[in-house]
């Protein structure tokens, strides 16, 4: 059996593969960003879900893409927890760049991004990916993401910045003290899901004229930081993966256009292309 993950910082999306390709199985467990969490957790939310612990021994091949893993110290940890997890298994982990790039394909080279959680982008020209900006994470990058949109979100209400429906919205919402999102912010393992989450307020209002602004600010903030700086990036299309891409999907091709970008495809979880691409062209089914 073939196990292919799809592995974001918020949740991992798994698909179980027959080896004659046939699908058997499709789950979700929380995310193993080794930058968050300890990789000890990993074997624990594994065999917490009860079909992959039935299924661990049979599988033969497992191949990992996940956030955090851009590192080849964060990638060591992660495998070791996976090959003693899959004892039978031939173990591949590689960052989430990759799996978004395999998932985007479409036979022409093209600047790859992911907007969730966080965010990500790279240039891909069908054999390799190139990465030419680091990740920063949460606390200074992931321009764009569902963190930064949350985080926006956040240091506006406090500071008295949101018209005042959204704050009386905001205030019946959640009903947030301060000393809490502090707390939650900085006491806080997922603190940058934490933060992610504060994206659905916005996402559910988006239509609001102050959220459209909002948006359109923190997409073309991402094109600047994360798009732009690729020589390529006039000359070929970029394609989006990922919630926050699909759910501002008009939103960011406004602020590309202003940019005279190219938006191509915008898929929201790459796992089902991602799988499509390993049968083509990894594994020959």
């Amino acid at each position: 059996m073939i196990a292919i993950i799809d592995g974001g910082s918020t949740k991992c999306d798994w698909v179980i593969l027959e080896n004659s390709g046939k699908l058997s199985l499709r789950t979700t467990t929380l995310g193993f960003n080794p930058n968050i969490i300890n990789p000890d957790f990993i074997p624990q939310e594994i065999n917490r879900n009860q079909d992959l612990f039935f299924l661990k021994n049979h599988i033969e091949k497992v191949f990992f893409y996940g956030s955090g893993c851009g590192t080849s110290h964060n990638c060591k940890k992660v495998y070791k927890e996976f090959s003693e997890i899959f004892p039978n298994a031939e173990v591949s982990v590689r960052e989430d760049m990759t799996a978004a790039a395999y998932a985007a394909y479409n036979g022409s080279p093209a600047i790859v991004c992911i907007l969730g959680t966080g965010s990500n982008s790279c240039f891909f020209d069908g054999e390799r990916i190139r990465v030419d900006l680091p990740s920063l994470g949460f606390l200074i990058g992931d321009e764009g993401s569902g963190s930064a949109l949350g985080k926006q979100l956040l240091r506006r209400f406090f500071m008295k910045k949101l018209p005042k429906d959204l704050e009386e919205d905001f205030k019946q919402t959640y009903n947030l003290t301060i000393e809490e999102a502090i707390q939650k912010m900085y006491h806080n393992p997922r603190a940058n899901a934490y933060l992610g989450e504060f994206n659905q307020f916005i996402a559910n209002r988006r239509k609001h004229p102050y959220f459209q602004n909002m948006v359109f600010d923190e997409m073309k903030n991402f094109l600047d930081y994360q798009v732009l700086p690729y020589p390529e990036a006039r000359e070929v299309e970029v394609n989006f993966i990922g919630y926050i891409a699909f759910i501002y999907e008009d939103i960011l091709r406004s602020a590309a256009a202003e940019l005279n970008l190219k938006i191509g495809n915008v898929v929201q979880k790459p796992i089902e292309s991602l799988v499509n691409y390993h049968k083509k062209y990894m594994l020959n089914l």
